[in-house]
């Protein structure tokens, strides 16, 4: 008898500590953001901005953890397979919306849910400095000449690839792929004269620009850079259709609260509307964007559509 009681006070209070948890105000203890590539590039750049001010605004530690591997497939099933409990979130780029697309991934797209865009790195097409192409018009119609041109991707599903795919299916040009593991290759290659052109972001190539290392011939995104305002985009030269960049944004493990999603949300577009933020990151070419968490929902909506138009047109596919 002793011993049954023993049991029901612990069992008592084991349900006491539990209720008192999960009564808890969120956010109680560090947040971890799962960014699922190495660091420096503008998806780590971007989570880091994102984790700063939202520390700031929530009043907690917001930990970046880097998890690359599989072309982000590796960090993204850590955060499909955490417990939706608000203290793990994905800083997710394009390869969320497109891997299971064109590669087996570990995990179902409706595990992960869309909370807050952060900003966005905008592509850049760029050439050899002493490439003989002016404007990607130029490029796209000596491209049709002869056996066509190289172009180098960061690997299948890569966003250089879906510009050459963008590039090949609207408006035919004929181009080459030559995959590289990384983006940092690929511009290695241009640079080295070893391909004609590739795609990369602008807080990459950027300083390359401005050393006269490299030239771009247009944005692919659907303003010019502000860092880079000379540079028309691919739309003004009559490409309406080629249209990507390199976003981040933050997604959760579905079954995450709505109220959770929400607060992070704000202080995410909170964050990238603090002047000191914008100007930093705007220097480096990255755009901060923010917005509501509706806002995220229809842009990653869109970009289903979008993206998934090209992966069929091109038969994308990592075997």
């Amino acid at each position: 008898m002793q011993t049954f009681r023993r049991l029901a006070v612990l069992c008592a209070a084991t349900v006491t500590a539990v209720a008192a948890h999960a009564a808890d105000p969120w956010p109680s203890h560090p947040i971890h953001f799962v960014v699922p590539f190495g660091p420096g590039g503008a998806n780590d750049l971007l989570g880091r901005a994102a984790a700063d001010g939202a520390s700031k605004a929530l009043g907690v530690p917001v930990i970046v953890d880097n998890k690359p591997g599989a072309g982000a497939v590796l960090g993204t099933d850590i955060v499909a397979k955490a417990q939706p409990d608000g203290y793990t979130f994905l800083i997710s780029a394009a390869g969320v919306i497109s891997n299971s697309m064109i590669r087996k991934v570990p995990y179902k797209d409706s595990d992960l849910v869309p909370v807050a865009m952060v900003g966005l790195a905008p592509s850049v097409i760029i050439v050899p400095a002493n490439s003989p192409y002016q404007d990607l018009k130029d490029f796209v119609a000596k491209s049709k000449e002869g056996k066509g041109l190289h172009f180098g991707t960061a690997g299948v599903g890569s966003t250089p690839h879906f510009v050459e795919g963008m590039l090949t299916t609207d408006y035919g040009a004929k181009l080459d792929l030559v995959p590289y593991k990384s983006g940092g290759e690929s511009v290695a290659a241009v640079l080295g004269g070893q391909i004609d052109a590739t795609s990369e972001a602008s807080i990459v190539v950027i300083p390359y620009l401005k050393a006269g290392k490299l030239k771009a011939l247009a944005t692919t995104w659907t303003q010019r850079i502000a860092a880079y305002p000379q540079l028309p985009t691919a739309m003004e030269q009559g490409f309406k259709d080629v249209q990507i960049a390199h976003w981040a944004g933050v997604h959760a493990p579905a079954g995450t609260p709505v109220e959770i999603q929400d607060k992070l949300a704000a202080a995410i577009d909170k964050a990238m509307k603090d002047p000191a933020t914008i100007e930093k990151l705007r220097g480096m070419g990255i755009e901060p964007i923010g917005g509501t968490r509706a806002s995220f929902v229809k842009f990653v909506d869109e970009e289903r559509v979008r993206l998934g138009k090209v992966v069929k047109a091109t038969g994308m596919k990592d075997e």
